[in-house]
């Protein structure tokens, strides 16, 4: 956590792995989270059950008093926080170099970001890194810093950051109630001929043998709802906006695949002579990206509640496939 990163980080950090007993005060980076999660992103490494454990048995205390896992953190608190020995490799971060990222927005409340394309947003799953970890690196001071919402790794566009907790919470109040508007461009393949339409298909995550995770359009999945608006075409290729109504994982790249124009460059559902077909050296058209662009985010603002709408400008490659096509802008 970044709360966590800059003021005793020394003394923090040998409270969890080495010897000593550590005091955190809470800050507005931590103010309102539950003991039991703090305590888990603090100390990476360790096991749940350890730190469920102590928690038990009183070794964790708050203003010197006993608190169970559900306890939440106050502006000011003084959390005791026992030694806690963490596996070598888990204190052992891997190097990460500081990033800034194109900047469509920022206050005191939030950071908004285009991402590029091929960037994922945070580490795992064969990731080292990400753009939130990147960030925090090249923003040292910074108190909190909290992805709000992700992007998949290949697609671009407008990301949310919180800076403050209140507005992390507030924000995700505000994806559970579908009051954000989200909208991406897709270059697909095929003649899309509706000015609009709905698409519903119920989607299901599911993994593959290798581990990967996919999701498949399948009767007993969750309800899932995107629009699109026809941008333009060519009768090949079509430029299409998509309103995401719900926030299913792939959502856009399934709904369009299964509605038979899979979005050029998905590596995962799309067509893939066609897409071998446009990364070819000196194609034309040509393009050597997923064509799906995070291009549109509205959202009530954390601290007045103002309507606050942000664009991101389609990406080079993006632009130069359409005009390529002969697909007005």
């Amino acid at each position: 956590m970044n709360e966590l990163r800059h003021q005793n980080e020394k003394n923090r950090t040998a409270g969890v792995s080495g010897g000593q007993v550590a005091f955190v005060e809470i800050d507005e980076g931590a103010e309102g989270q539950r003991i039991d999660n703090f305590l888990l992103r603090l100390a990476k490494g360790v096991p749940k059950s350890h730190v469920y454990r102590i928690l038990r048995s009183g070794e964790v205390r708050v203003n010197k008093g006993r608190i169970d896992a559900t306890y939440r953190l106050q502006l000011g608190d003084i959390v005791r926080v026992p030694p806690m020995r963490i596996a070598e490799s888990a204190v052992q971060p891997a190097a990460v170099p500081a990033a800034e990222f194109a900047v469509l927005f920022e206050d005191d409340y939030l950071l908004i970001i285009d991402k590029p394309a091929g960037t994922a947003v945070h580490g795992g799953s064969g990731v080292s890194f990400g753009v939130i970890e990147q960030l925090r690196r090249s923003r040292p001071t910074a108190r909190f810093l909290e992805l709000v919402h992700r992007l998949d790794r290949e697609t671009s566009g407008v990301l949310v950051l919180a800076k403050k907790r209140s507005a992390l919470v507030h924000l995700h109040e505000q994806i559970r109630a579908g009051q954000l508007d989200k909208r991406y461009y897709a270059g697909v393949k095929g003649d899309w001929t509706h000015t609009r339409q709905h698409l519903r298909f119920p989607l299901h995550k599911y993994s593959t043998p290798e581990g990967e995770r996919r999701v498949r359009v399948q009767a007993d999945g969750l309800a899932s709802h995107t629009v699109i608006n026809r941008m333009g075409g060519n009768g090949a290729f079509s430029w299409l906006e998509a309103e995401l109504k719900t926030g299913r994982t792939h959502q856009i790249r399934v709904h369009l695949a299964h509605a038979g124009f899979p979005i050029l460059g998905d590596e995962k559902y799309g067509d893939f002579a066609l897409n071998k077909q446009l990364a070819r050296a000196g194609a034309k058209p040509g393009l050597r990206r997923m064509f799906l662009h995070a291009h549109r985010l509205a959202l009530a603002h954390p601290a007045d509640g103002r309507r606050l709408a942000v664009e991101a400008p389609l990406p080079r490659e993006c632009a130069a496939f359409l005009e390529q096509c002969g697909i007005g802008q």
